[in-house]
């Protein structure tokens, strides 16, 4: 189908279309604030500065336009006709950057999601907006299991940590009974394992 559009006509039209705040990100907003998520918006501080972010849950939300983000088999991706070479290497960097974002975005432990505007026409909107919700909910347990996780094996190595220093207090009370062991040494000893203990104070030592 031929442009029916001049060169002209096309670039004013390109230019007045927005980067954020569009009305598919602004629909997704209202429906996932609706159902008690809160969120923000726009976090430049992310890679790709992803539409919306729920920290609670770790997820990003990314609401693409089907023609801006070259969106395959979509009835809103049409490459125009005029000037076709500069619009393909467009939506070509723009895919590309859009996967090299979410691999960043993955490797800092988020997770995800992508909204295209053609499944939020009337016939899609409430499923894609139900399986939106589904996903980041799951997502939120998954991120809880994580913490969970986490904190355990924290826990673990701190009580492996502290169970090492009873044994040997234990051990050193064994032989201070055991043995007798003139006061003198004993003192001198103790001083010994505080200072080997304590890296920072050996090196002192040894400078000075």
């Amino acid at each position: 189908m031929a442009d029916r559009m001049t060169p002209e006509q096309r670039h004013k039209c390109m230019s007045h279309i927005r980067g954020r705040d569009t009305a598919p990100e602004i629909l997704v907003r209202k429906a996932l604030f609706a159902s008690g998520f809160r969120f923000r918006v726009n976090v430049a501080s992310l890679p790709g500065t992803p539409d919306i972010v729920l920290g609670k849950y770790r997820t990003a939300v990314f609401v693409n336009g089907c023609f801006w983000h070259g969106h395959e088999h979509c009835r809103l991706y049409s490459m125009p006709k005029t000037n076709t070479g500069f619009w393909t290497q467009k939506i070509q960097r723009n895919r590309r950057r859009d996967a090299a974002v979410a691999v960043r975005l993955q490797a800092r432990g988020w997770k995800v999601l992508t909204v295209w505007e053609c499944s939020l026409d009337r016939a899609r909107r409430k499923k894609t907006l139900e399986t939106l919700e589904e996903q980041i909910r799951q997502n939120g347990e998954e991120y809880k299991a994580e913490l969970a996780a986490r904190k355990a094996a924290l826990q673990e190595r701190r009580a492996r940590t502290l169970s090492s220093r009873e044994r040997k207090n234990a051990l050193s009370g064994e032989i201070y009974s055991r043995y007798s062991i003139p006061r003198r040494i004993r003192k001198a000893s103790e001083d010994f394992d505080s200072l080997y203990d304590s890296p920072d104070g050996m090196r002192d030592e040894c400078q000075d």
